[in-house]
């Protein structure tokens, strides 16, 4: 897949310690991407748009509440 383009964000749930964070890039076409902060050269996942926001539906339904 050609990342090209990619705008990453990070997590709004992450510190600004360097803790465990996700970077999301949803402005490509037909595609989300997912990757780790610390080893951004590690991976990335991709999921379809359709399929990234049942996930995070579901995250924010069982997710705790503090």
């Amino acid at each position: 897949m050609d990342m090209t383009g990619a705008s990453w964000r990070t997590s709004t749930y992450s510190g600004t310690n360097g803790g465990s964070c996700v970077e999301v890039a949803d402005n490509l076409p037909g595609a989300v991407l997912v990757r780790d902060t610390k080893d951004r050269d590690g991976g990335t996942l991709a999921f379809t748009p359709g399929s990234w926001q049942s996930f995070v539906d579901l995250a924010k339904r069982i997710a705790p509440t503090s």
